[in-house]
């Protein structure tokens, strides 16, 4: 593994790394807190933790406690001990892990977390199930999945308009569920989560500062200028080149106009163990 401290985002992670459990788990933190309360040695698990962002961040909520941070990807994981040794964080450990396959026994977390993880997956329900079983009696289960139908932006530029829709088509393509966030309650009830067990909310991640819309933007311009999602992309005829060309000019319109904004709905579920 490369040498953590030498690791930089690539432009892409940048808006992935706006996430922070303030952010993105605003409706674990009051749990969390409660059960931090009973027991300071808390142990979480965060499951597609990406750039560890998130994860960082619970680590900070408990101090005394530990994270275990997980992602299928193993090139993601020396940026995510980048950022826990930037931020001076020593209790959490990261380590590469299938969600299907978690390779942890059975009750060891107190709670288990995701983010923006089920959305990419075929079968959610299985990685719910997964995550259920390495959770402690009494332990939480959490999830936050953003719905892409839902995403707003203004003005209304038609380079945004077009990008929304190949994104949400290439998330289908790949197996997954571009209105994830609207399914989480049937996928918890599929993975065997009782009703009365599953608590559902609903949250809002939105972008209106120059710095936000720069860093949102940046990322999905050098997503579109990559060669995986463009080169499939344009193999499956979703897009043609003059699509992405104005999809790049019309993300860098949007990221420098003082009246542009962005929102998207999440659905949220905690089930109890």
């Amino acid at each position: 593994m490369p040498d953590a401290s030498s690791q930089k985002p690539a432009a892409q992670q940048v808006h992935h790394e706006l996430r922070t459990a303030e952010n993105s788990a605003g409706h674990v933190l009051p749990k969390l807190k409660a059960m931090r309360e009973k027991n300071p040695h808390i142990t979480l698990l965060d499951v597609g933790a990406g750039s560890g962002t998130i994860s960082v961040t619970f680590a900070k909520a408990i101090p005394d406690g530990h994270v275990t941070a997980v992602d299928l990807n193993p090139g993601i994981l020396p940026r995510a001990q980048a950022i826990a040794d930037e931020s001076g964080v020593t209790n959490i450990t990261f380590q590469q892990a299938d969600a299907y396959k978690l390779p942890f026994p059975d009750a060891t977390f107190d709670i288990t977390y995701c983010h923006q993880m089920l959305t990419h997956l075929k079968a959610p329900w299985d990685a719910l199930a997964e995550m259920l079983r390495v959770t402690k009696p009494g332990g939480l289960v959490a999830a936050r999945e953003g719905d892409l139908e839902t995403e707003c932006s203004w003005p209304e530029l038609a380079g945004v308009q077009k990008f929304h829709a190949f994104a949400a088509a290439m998330i289908k393509f790949s197996g997954g569920s571009p209105n994830g966030g609207r399914q989480l309650l049937s996928w918890a009830l599929k993975a065997g989560a009782p009703r009365d067990k599953i608590t559902v909310s609903f949250g809002t991640w939105w972008y209106d500062t120059p710095e936000e819309k720069k860093a949102w933007a940046q990322g999905i311009i050098d997503n579109i200028n990559g060669s995986r999602l463009r080169g499939a992309g344009l193999k499956m005829g979703l897009v043609t080149e003059a699509d992405l060309e104005e999809m790049v000019n019309d993300w860098n319109e949007w990221a420098g106009r003082d009246d542009a904004s962005l929102a998207m709905m999440h659905g949220e579920i905690l089930i109890e163990r």
